[in-house]
């Protein structure tokens, strides 16, 4: 029984292991143009599903208040595409001086200029228990601000300049977050009183969405061609992009923790998820425009592809105990008034 109890409350975490799994068995099903046809069924449906979601489950003051919370906002989109490629062009210029592929560490900068993504940095913090309106402010307006933001700063960094279309990439944007979002809102008006009865598993519900992305973004990394490197570098490019994470996780944690930060618990998890968190959706398609051409594209976009899922997995670890202490810090809060 104490068994089943476990497998019960870590079933995500046992998820991820097995979509892992059956992706590096046969990476042929998930990979674009490949049976799921992820092209679609991903980069549309489940992103939009996840946003329609979350748009049905959250009460309408709670995004509107989200909106007026200005401090975070700016807090967030400063540190993902201001102080994060500046920390990694830093780190870079240490590790040059290292044997690591040189086409990888080109590939970590890359990772510092992407935006936030649309999906995982929501779903964790509603996971979490955290502030999941502000956690979809951020990714949806982030992502709309990393639409021009990112290939400047792509361009700033690694000196490769190329038209990207922006128009094109707005309009994916904004009919998969944005428009789900609205439609789930307008949902919810209409059945608020059966959500507040029966109360849906939505949380189950985008967790399940979210294996599936987990599980094509590996197809993707086991098939991509063209991936020739030393196993060394590798093993040495995920051991960074993990340190990264962590790092950059326990900094947000530190800032947003002090007493006159003016932060709340549930804020504090937002701003970890939101502000370290990459799109791969996003970045792909960046990456192929404006490097377009250069014979090691395929190994510039190895971090990425390790650093989406890895950031999916080490949000996913550090859950229990990211919401063990915000329900702590909550309890205590009420106590103290």
């Amino acid at each position: 029984m104490a068994l089943f109890d476990r497998i019960r409350k870590e079933w995500f975490i046992i998820g991820i292991v097995l979509v892992i799994t059956f992706a590096k068995l046969e990476p042929s099903v998930g990979v674009k143009g490949g049976p799921l046809k992820p092209e679609i069924t991903i980069t549309y449906i489940a992103v939009s599903a996840i946003f329609f979601n979350s748009g049905i489950s959250l009460k309408t003051e709670e995004l509107t208040s989200a909106l007026m919370h200005v401090k975070l906002h700016l807090f967030v989109q400063f540190f993902t595409l201001a102080f994060f490629p500046v920390a990694i062009w830093v780190i870079l210029k240490l590790l040059a001086l290292t044997s690591i592929n040189q086409w990888l560490l080109r590939g970590l900068q890359t990772v510092g200029c992407m935006p936030p993504p649309v999906s995982s940095a929501v779903i964790l913090t509603k996971a979490a228990g955290g502030n999941e309106a502000a956690a979809i402010f951020n990714s949806a307006f982030g992502s709309f601000l990393g639409i021009i933001v990112t290939p400047l700063l792509l361009l700033t960094f690694l000196g490769s300049s190329s038209s990207v279309p922006f128009s094109s990439i707005f309009s994916q944007l904004f009919m998969t977050v944005v428009v789900p979002l609205i439609v789930g809102q307008v949902c919810r008006h209409f059945v608020k009183d059966w959500l507040e009865r029966r109360k849906p598993p939505f949380g189950a519900v985008s967790s399940c969405v979210l294996l599936m992305i987990i599980y094509t973004t590996f197809c993707d990394t086991f098939s991509s061609p063209g991936i020739h490197l030393d196993r060394l570098s590798l093993v040495l490019v995920v051991f960074i992009i993990f340190s990264i994470q962590l790092g950059f996780m326990l900094l947000t944690f530190l800032f947003t923790t002090r007493k006159k930060s003016g932060f709340t618990p549930a804020d504090t998890v937002a701003v970890m998820f939101c502000s370290t968190h990459k799109s791969l959706t996003l970045g792909i398609p960046m990456l192929k425009i404006v490097f377009e051409g250069y014979e090691h594209l395929s190994l510039i976009s190895v971090p990425l592809l390790i650093y989406h899922p890895a950031q999916i997995l080490l949000g996913s670890i550090l859950l229990p105990t990211i919401k063990s202490w915000m329900i702590t810090r909550q309890r205590s809060s009420i106590l103290m008034r």
